[in-house]
C-alpha cells in the first residue's frame, strides 16, 4: 500500500490543479458502498488534506469537497439499496462477503436513525449503511437529513487533521513547535489508548483509570504549560493566518454557545428536565459534572492568573487558563453523550462519547481562532471536563451501573437542548462580531 500510496501523492504534488477533484473522489469512494471496504480511503483522505494544506486549497474549499463528496457516496448507495432491494447480496464483493452486509444489517436494525449518525464514524460500518437504509425503504428525506448531519461531522474529523498538518509544515513556525507539538500529541494518544484498551476490555474501574489518566495529564499541563510556548505561539499564528470574515461569524455563533450566561441556562434546562422526568440519579451526574466544572475552572483560572493572547484590539480582562468555553462546553456534551451511550455495547457508547467531542470541539477551538486562549488552555479546559465527568460518573455507579434513561425522558430533554442551542447559536452577533474584531 505504500507505493501505492505514495505514487498518488508523487503524483498531485506535479499536477495540484488536480487536488480538488481527488479530495471529492476519495471522499466519495470512502462513503461509497463495497468500495469503501476495499479502497485504504482513510489514509488517502488524510495524504491528500496535507497537500491541500500546503497552499493548493483553502480549508473551506477542502472541507465542501469532502462533505460534497461523503453525501454524493452516501447517496449512490442508498439508492443502490433501494433499487435492488435483497437482491443487493447478489452484487459481486458480497455475493462472496455476505458478513459485510449481515453486520451492517443487523446494526441498522438495532439502532435505526442513530445507527446512520453514529456508524458513520466506524470504518466497516461507513459505507454500508446507507445501502441497507435504502434496502430497508427508510424514507429518503429522513436519510437526508441524517445523512448532511453525519457527513458535515465526518468531514471535520477525517480532513481538519491532515489540512492543518500541511499548513503547519508550509509557514515559518518557532523552533520548538514540532518538538511540543509530538509531546501533546503523544500524551493524548496516549490518553486515547487507555480510554479504548480499558473501555473495550471491559475492566470493572476502566472509567476511573480513565478519569486518573485525565486528572495525570491535566496537573502536568498546569506544571509544564510554560514550556509549551513554541507550540502555543506557532499554533496561534498558523490559525490567525486562515481568518476570514465569513469564518468569523461561523465562530463567533458557536463561541457564543460557550459564553457562562449561555452555558448555565443550556445546563440548568438539562438538569431541570431529568428532574422533571423523574431521572433521579441522571440528574444528579449532570448536576454534579457540570457544576463541578465551573467552580474547578472558575478556581484554577483565578489561580494561574494567565494573560490572554494580545491579538484583539481590546483584550478580555479576564484569565485565560483553563478555557471555561472549553471546559464548560465538553462537560455538557460529555454528559449528554454519556447518557446517550448507557445500556448500549463498549462500541457504540465509544463512538456517542466521540460524537460528544466534535460540537465541544468547536466550541474551544473558536477560541483560539477568536484569539482569546492559547491552544493550551482549551486543552486544560477538556481534560478538566474529561476528569469531572469521569470520576462523578464512577461516583455515582459506586454500588450499580447508572441506567439507560427512557425514550419518554429523550423525548422531553433532547427537543429542548436543541432548541435552546441553536436559538444561542442563531442569535444576533452583530455585538459579538465587534467584541472580538482584531
Amino acid at each position: 500500500m505504500g507505493q501505492w500510496l505514495d505514487s498518488i501523492t508523487g503524483w498531485l504534488t506535479l499536477n495540484p490543479q488536480w487536488l480538488a477533484a481527488a479530495v471529492f473522489i476519495v471522499a466519495c469512494v470512502e462513503c461509497l458502498a463495497i468500495a469503501g471496504l476495499i479502497v485504504p480511503g482513510t489514509v488517502l483522505l488524510f495524504a491528500i488534506a496535507v497537500l491541500a494544506g500546503n497552499g493548493a486549497l483553502s480549508l473551506s474549499e477542502t472541507l465542501l469537497l469532502g462533505f460534497l463528496g461523503g453525501l454524493v457516496g452516501d447517496g449512490v448507495s442508498y439508492f443502490l439499496g433501494r433499487h435492488f432491494h435483497q437482491n443487493i447480496r447478489r452484487l459481486p464483493g458480497l455475493r462472496h462477503h455476505p458478513e459485510w452486509m449481515n453486520g451492517a444489517e443487523t446494526y441498522f436494525h438495532k439502532y435505526g436513525i442513530a445507527s446512520l449518525l453514529v456508524g458513520r464514524f466506524i470504518g466497516p460500518l461507513r459505507p454500508m449503511l446507507p445501502m441497507v437504509a435504502g434496502m430497508c425503504d427508510m424514507p429518503f428525506p429522513r436519510f437526508a437529513l441524517v445523512s448532511i448531519l453525519a457527513a458535515a461531522g465526518w468531514t471535520v474529523a477525517y480532513l481538519l487533521p491532515g489540512w492543518a498538518t500541511g499548513a503547519a509544515f508550509r509557514l515559518p513556525l518557532p523552533a520548538g513547535f514540532w518538538p511540543e507539538a509530538g509531546i501533546v500529541a503523544a500524551c493524548l494518544a496516549v490518553l486515547l489508548g487507555l480510554s479504548l484498551n480499558s473501555s473495550l476490555r471491559g475492566h470493572r474501574r476502566a472509567t476511573g483509570w480513565i478519569g486518573c489518566a485525565s486528572l495525570t495529564l491535566l496537573i502536568a499541563l498546569f506544571i509544564g504549560y510554560p514550556h509549551l510556548n513554541d507550540f502555543d505561539q506557532g499554533l496561534s499564528a498558523l490559525v490567525q493566518e486562515h481568518r476570514s470574515a465569513w469564518l468569523d461569524e461561523t465562530m463567533v455563533r458557536l463561541t457564543q454557545l460557550g459564553e457562562f450566561k449561555n452555558m448555565f441556562v443550556a445546563s440548568a434546562l438539562f438538569t431541570g428536565l431529568l428532574l422533571l422526568a423523574r431521572q433521579w440519579r441522571h440528574a444528579l451526574f449532570v448536576g454534579i459534572t457540570l457544576g463541578m466544572a465551573a467552580v474547578i475552572n472558575t478556581a484554577t483560572k483565578l489561580f494561574f492568573a494567565r494573560g490572554r493572547p494580545e491579538i484583539l484590539t481590546d483584550p478580555l480582562s479576564s484569565f485565560s487558563m483553563p478555557s471555561g468555553h472549553s471546559s464548560g462546553a465538553f462537560a455538557f456534551f460529555l454528559a449528554l453523550a454519556v447518557l446517550a451511550g448507557r445500556g448500549q455495547p463498549t462500541r457504540l457508547r465509544l463512538t456517542w462519547l466521540l460524537l460528544g467531542c466534535i460540537p465541544a470541539a468547536f466550541i474551544a477551538l473558536s477560541r483560539v481562532y477568536l484569539g482569546v486562549h492559547w491552544p493550551t488552555d482549551i486543552l486544560a479546559g477538556m481534560l478538566l471536563a474529561m476528569s469531572v465527568c469521569t470520576l462523578s460518573l464512577g461516583a455515582i455507579q459506586y454500588r450499580s451501573p447508572l441506567p439507560p434513561m427512557s425514550q419518554k425522558a429523550w423525548w422531553l430533554v433532547l427537543p429542548a437542548l436543541v432548541a435552546v442551542l441553536g436559538f444561542i447559536a442563531f442569535s444576533d452577533t452583530s455585538q459579538a462580531l465587534f467584541k472580538y474584531a482584531y
